[in-house]
């Protein structure tokens, strides 16, 4: 597990830094950002693992988000890896902006040739931890996982999928039901074939609907104004579930908001806020 620093810069009392690796998961060089508070001079501290949305990578919400200082405030460590391998080498890995590169929806391709390296899921729920834990001070028992868009999809389904793992889990404007917006269909299709019963395995709204539990409140924010709201994000579809089977949420709508990093520095705060609190319970 050979890791190469790219660059550290100090922010907030603590140290930015970039990484990257070789991933046995990915079949290439993956990349990602880790803040490491002060706090952690004392000991190892808590991790949140934050997952990013279509376009992006993990250089996305280290600048735009703000979150450092709040994680800096209350001794967390934030881990923001890319949202999917790159330079794979496969045909059509960059022609659409919404599938194959920069968009691996955090799961597992079962469907050639993507699934020789799109294995996104396996990279952020078991990969990328062991590597975290093995060069960070971060406390291998204290993690907690939140995303937008896209990776609040992939935080919601792997909290929902490994509740043992994570103490914290919240989402801004995520892909609630990806098998039912477009989005996600051309993902599913394309990554895993035309078996839908497959797609469920990676639909929050499918997993909670058929008895998937996490065992605290999920936070969700989402913004009135949000230009994927209707198409894409399906936010009560999830709460509908939610409430038919006992899950926590705590479900916001914030008037007025779009779907920009505007909208998720405005809540970002209260986000590691919900994290730090129940990592404190823990």
């Amino acid at each position: 597990m050979n890791l190469e620093t790219i660059s550290q810069q100090r922010c907030f009392g603590g140290v930015q830094g970039f990484y990257r690796h070789v991933s046995a998961q990915t079949a290439t060089v993956m990349g990602f950002a880790a803040y490491v508070p002060a706090a952690a001079q004392s000991g190892p501290v808590p991790v949140l693992y934050y997952l990013a949305g279509l376009t992006c990578n993990e250089e996305t919400a280290t600048i735009k988000a703000g979150a450092q200082q709040w994680a800096s405030q209350h001794g967390l460590m934030l881990v923001m890896p890319d949202t999917s391998p790159r330079g794979a080498g496969l045909e059509g890995e960059e022609d659409d902006w919404d599938f194959g590169a920069g968009a691996g929806f955090y799961l597992d391709a079962t469907l050639a040739p993507w699934s020789s390296n799109y294995r996104m899921y396996s990279y952020v729920s078991d990969e990328l931890p062991a590597i975290v834990d093995a060069h960070f001070p971060a406390d291998a028992e204290m993690r907690g996982i939140f995303g937008h868009s896209m990776g609040g999809h992939g935080a919601l389904t792997i909290a929902l999928k490994n509740p043992q793992r994570y103490r914290s889990v919240s989402a801004f404007a995520p892909i609630c039901a990806p098998s039912q917006c477009p989005w996600g269909e051309k993902a599913f299709r394309g990554y895993l074939g035309e078996d839908r019963g497959a797609w469920q395995d990676y639909d929050a709204t499918s997993l909670v609907s058929s008895g998937r539990r996490f065992d605290g409140t999920i936070l969700i924010d989402q913004g009135s104004e949000d230009q994927f709201l209707a198409e894409q994000l399906h936010p009560v579809k999830f709460s509908d579930a939610c409430a038919a089977t006992g899950q926590a949420l705590n479900l916001r709508m914030q008037r007025g908001y779009d779907h920009s990093y505007y909208f998720i520095s405005t809540f970002m705060g209260d986000h590691i806020a919900h994290h730090a609190a129940a990592l404190a319970r823990a």
